[in-house]
């Protein structure tokens, strides 16, 4: 067996592992490395669509060429996605042609990449499976078959499989993203009973999100999110202001609970952004969109105006839930704050980040940018009304444990980012370069048996 990882072991996106197996590759993960999708809209803000050379030319997606310099490419039989975050679906538009493979998700996964494919007018050649949360795929490999399951785990969007793949050898586990809430707002908690299933069948290797595994900590449950919510929009004076949140698009739990609240304090709501209308409609289609019905989606031009329009004359009976959660140029709190849409802040305004700033350095510099801009206007900023999708350090204590596996290889983080999870290998047995691997971007790691 054979580990390849080609993308997000040297930086936060752009994941991308190649399990190899004798005659088979089966891909894990596609994904984009939005700081430099970022950017790249900052210098061509007219440009819609991107090209797969573009995209390379930039570092924009991992570096897949590697399968064909190994001579691999033809032996992939699927390429399996875990989850419907950019940097783990985004590049399958612009890459998986080259695969004679079926690409494979849960419902949400799959309803999310048809409308990446829709937006960018494109088409793939393959075959589109879709697995429900803690079913299993059969990939069909050349002379013998492979069990793929998608086991439900909890993340910051919904149909987040941990992804089993049984081999001969082993199971292969990738973990990557994944935290452990028992309590989720939306969906199913982490399937226990299937880890404990797969650690007794023997778990060969683990690759397993490590983003945090330098904080020492529990990541709290997104209810834990929710009450920070209701605290900020139930208990603190709003009558005459306007409110505007910005979240993740595809973390349809916060948005749940972002319309709960608001139609406790008697509001109106607003979707504005066509990211919103991409991930809420994908929700939708899968049955797991439960407040629709309570929301008005407005994404075109029109549509926006229309809507903004409507905020500005009946302020304090609305809220608009809205993109640019990062400062992101061109995303609707970015225009609203430059005063390019047909709205205008007030002293005493609520904006609301239900968020986190993702920690690379156009991001930091584009929200940095937004709140200076926002406070000009007088509004009041509520920063952090957070909680991660990513397991700290003590979530991966407990996911080794119950999975003990023979080896692991930390993802989803630069090598300062990930170096913390190899001392907490230490701490459980695992030594360093025998069954603890500290990978980068484009590296092969042979696991013999």
């Amino acid at each position: 067996m054979k580990i390849h990882t080609i993308g997000g072991f040297n930086e936060v996106g752009k994941n991308m592992t190649v399990i190899e197996l004798q005659d088979d590759a089966i891909i894990l993960d596609s994904g984009f490395y939005l700081p430099a999708i970022v950017e790249l809209q900052e210098q061509e803000r007219n440009q819609k669509a991107y090209s797969e050379k573009k995209l390379r030319d930039i570092g924009g997606i991992a570096d897949d060429t590697l399968l064909d310099k190994l001579g691999i490419r033809n032996k992939v039989r699927a390429m399996l996605i875990g989850h419907a975050h950019l940097d783990h679906v985004g590049a399958v538009p612009y890459v998986s042609y080259r695969y004679n493979a079926p690409v494979v998700g849960t419902p949400f996964t799959i309803e999310v990449l048809k409308k990446l494919l829709d937006d960018e007018k494109m088409r793939m050649p393959n075959k589109i499976s879709t697995v429900k949360p803690n079913g299993t795929f059969e990939v069909k490999g050349k002379k013998r078959n492979y069990r793929a399951e998608f086991i439900n785990i909890t993340h910051s969007t919904i149909q987040t499989a941990m992804i089993a793949i049984h081999t001969p050898e082993g199971v292969v586990v990738y973990a990557n993203d994944f935290k452990l809430d028992n309590t989720p707002i939306v969906g199913l908690p982490p399937n226990y009973e299937a880890m404990k299933r797969i650690a007794k069948e023997g778990v060969k290797v683990l690759i397993v999100d490590s983003l945090y595994s330098s904080s020492e900590r529990k990541t709290p449950s997104e209810k834990v999110a929710r009450v920070l919510l209701e605290e900020v929009l139930l208990t603190v004076e709003n009558k005459r202001a306007a409110i505007f949140v910005a979240t993740f698009s595809s973390h349809i739990a916060r948005l749940k609970s972002i319309v709960d609240f608001a139609k406790k304090i008697n509001r109106n709501v607003y979707f504005i952004g066509r990211s919103l209308n991409k991930y809420v409609s994908a929700a939708k289609n899968v049955n797991l969109c439960p407040f629709l019905n309570k929301v008005q989606i407005g994404s075109y031009k029109g549509q926006v105006a229309s809507m903004l329009k409507r905020v500005e004359r009946n302020r304090a009976k609305s809220l608009v839930v809205c993109t640019g959660h990062q400062g992101e140029p061109g995303s609707i709190l970015d225009r609203l704050s430059r005063s390019k849409l047909p709205f205008s802040f007030q002293p005493k305004d609520h904006v609301i980040f239900a968020s986190k700033t993702i920690p690379a350095p156009i991001n930091i510099a584009n929200k940095e940018n937004l709140d200076k801009r926002l406070k000009k206007t007088g509004v009041r900023i509520f920063d952090q009304v957070h909680v991660s999708g990513h397991g700290g350090r003590e979530d991966l204590r407990d996911l080794i444990e119950i999975l003990q596996p023979q080896n692991i290889i930390p993802s989803h983080g630069s090598t300062q980012q990930l170096t913390p999870m190899i001392e907490l290998c230490r701490e459980l047995g695992y030594r360093a370069g025998k069954e603890c691997h500290l990978m980068q971007d484009g590296q092969t790691l042979n696991l013999k048996k």
